[in-house]
């Protein structure tokens, strides 16, 4: 199921996030920004159960998280999104998995991984700024469930129609959420309009 954001100061924030004269140092601004407000609408679902609590006049119900939250995000640019995460869940444990674009073939090779036990009986969130051919984020989806996860979300930035028909084929059962679904890849698997290589704009190495 596909998610697609719609909030003001989202279209804001991502407007500056497309603009090619965005300094890199106000891109990563920008993109802690949206990474929040992405995190806020990933985590509505989240199950709670009740627990008792203290105020300062009277005992009363109160709520915490049923489950534990693992985010991992997509080296490199995914790491671009977590802020918004341990934000709202200090405690979410954070794996990692490195995957790159093969240039010719433009699926992904695996380099590195990172993953946390606990991604069998959590819910898991899989962060990654871009959603072109949707490779990349099957690929990361195959490695987790195959580590015994069962309960994933994958969130981006901007998703392309063919990333999206990827992860529904292969992932059905993978939530989708995303800031903005734009038109097309074109020839070299670009999103277009899209915003660049995120990594490249994140880091300051283009």
């Amino acid at each position: 199921m596909l998610t697609v954001v719609d909030h003001p100061l989202l279209r804001r924030a991502l407007s500056t996030l497309r603009t090619a004269s965005t300094p890199y140092g106000d891109f990563r601004r920008t993109l802690t920004d949206v990474s929040s407000i992405l995190a806020y609408e990933a985590l509505r679902t989240l199950p709670v159960e009740e627990t008792r609590i203290q105020t300062p006049l009277e005992e009363t119900a109160g709520y915490r998280l049923a489950r534990e939250v693992v985010v991992i995000p997509v080296l490199r640019a995914g790491l671009g999104l977590v802020d918004g995460f341990v934000r709202y869940v200090p405690e979410a444990r954070v794996g990692h998995l490195g995957m790159y674009r093969d240039e010719q073939s433009h699926e992904p090779v695996d380099y590195y991984s990172n993953v946390p036990p606990q991604v069998r009986d959590a819910r898991v969130f899989v962060v990654d700024p871009m959603l072109a051919t949707g490779g990349s984020a099957s690929g990361a989806i195959n490695h987790l469930k195959s580590r015994g996860a069962r309960d994933i979300t994958f969130v981006c930035l901007v998703a392309a129609p063919e990333g999206v028909a990827r992860l529904e084929e292969y992932h059905p059962d993978v939530q989708i959420v995303t800031a903005a679904l734009d038109r097309e890849l074109d020839e070299n698997a670009f999103i277009r309009p899209g915003l660049g290589d995120a990594g490249d704009r994140i880091f300051g190495t283009e």
